[in-house]
């Protein structure tokens, strides 16, 4: 591969991590610690329980799920795309 090519594949992939990254620790952090309170209060419960209990509690590790769910699909893309591909 030419260097810049693989410099550019190795940016896009940094990007994509540390997005993802964001998203995870925002979603575990901040909803299910800074702002749980307020979404007990202004978010409708899940089942029988608030909002904020259940996004930390289940929420947050099911965001997770999806979040290694879209990385795999963004890394096949960007993959494919910059010619590292699998065969």
């Amino acid at each position: 591969m030419e260097e810049p090519t693989a410099r550019s594949h190795r940016i896009a992939c940094l990007k994509l991590t540390l997005f993802l990254l964001s998203v995870w620790a925002f979603v575990s952090f901040g909803c299910s610690i800074l702002l749980r309170s307020w979404m007990d209060g202004n978010l409708p419960s899940v089942g029988s329980v608030p909002f904020g209990f259940w996004m930390a509690q289940q929420g947050s590790i099911i965001c997770f799920v999806l979040l290694l769910v879209v990385y795999a699909v963004c890394m096949r893309r960007l993959d494919n795309k910059h010619g590292y591909t699998e065969e």
